[in-house]
């Protein structure tokens, strides 16, 4: 029994012998040799390796240094920029804002006057003067009423003084009435005319200024006597003809 026991030992050593001898060839004719279990565990095989920068040394350093150019640390003003072309054309041909119209005085150069006999109230005359010009102009005092043959001007009637100097925008009109003469037939020196000139007054309502009206009369002229007067000039017609 033990001869028998010591043979199937021997048997089973020599064949762990050639299996551990089997393992061994095959590593080897895989080139990779036997593997290190750790190996695993390392950088992957085709990794590429991590570079490492040179060190300088301390007198390269000092070299480099010394060839460098300082650096040039004065500030130069900024050119101002210039505008582009494109917004100097919108620059000029913006509107500018409209400027306040200087205020003028009317007068014949800027102004048309029409002379209408009128048949109530009686014996009176209509004078109408409409701004022709583009200003708007302000109608001083009252008209200057001269007829060809009168020795004076017709006074004016001081009640008919308006509270505020007439103001005509371009395109209206201001108004004055004449009494030519007595509606009772008292007046005196009574002749007809059949030619007149009306001229116009200043902010200081002393004298006359500016360019005179020549408003066309009747074929048959107007009669006049010495109880002539006129009003002032109004803003509104009925002012004008309530005298």
């Amino acid at each position: 029994m033990s001869s028998i026991r010591n043979s199937r030992t021997r048997l089973l050593t020599a064949a762990a012998t050639v299996a551990l001898a089997a393992l061994s060839l095959t590593a080897c004719s895989d080139g990779t040799g036997t593997r290190d279990e750790g190996a695993s565990k390392g950088p992957a095989k085709n990794a590429p390796a991590a570079a490492t920068a040179p060190e300088s040394s301390p007198a390269s350093s000092a070299s480099a240094s010394a060839n460098a150019k300082p650096a040039d640390t004065t500030s130069k003003p900024s050119k101002p920029s210039e505008p582009s072309k494109r917004s100097t054309v919108r620059a000029s041909t913006a509107k500018a804002p409209a400027a306040v119209a200087k205020v003028v005085t009317c007068e014949g150069s800027n102004t048309k006057t029409v002379a209408a006999p009128l048949n109530r109230p009686v014996n009176h005359m209509l004078l109408t003067v409409t701004n022709t010009g583009g200003k708007t102009c302000y109608l001083y005092g009252y008209p200057i009423v001269r007829f060809s043959q009168a020795q004076s001007v017709p006074p004016v009637i001081e009640a008919s003084q308006p509270q505020a100097v007439v103001t005509l925008e371009p395109g209206e009109s201001g108004y004055a009435s004449v009494s030519l003469s007595a509606a009772d037939g008292s007046g005196e020196y009574g002749y007809t005319e059949k030619s007149l000139s009306i001229y116009f007054q200043g902010r200081s309502t002393n004298g006359n200024t500016g360019k005179a009206a020549y408003p066309k009369l009747p074929a048959k002229g107007v009669y006049i006597d010495d109880s002539i007067q006129v009003t002032y000039w109004q803003q509104s017609m009925d002012d004008a003809i309530s005298w």
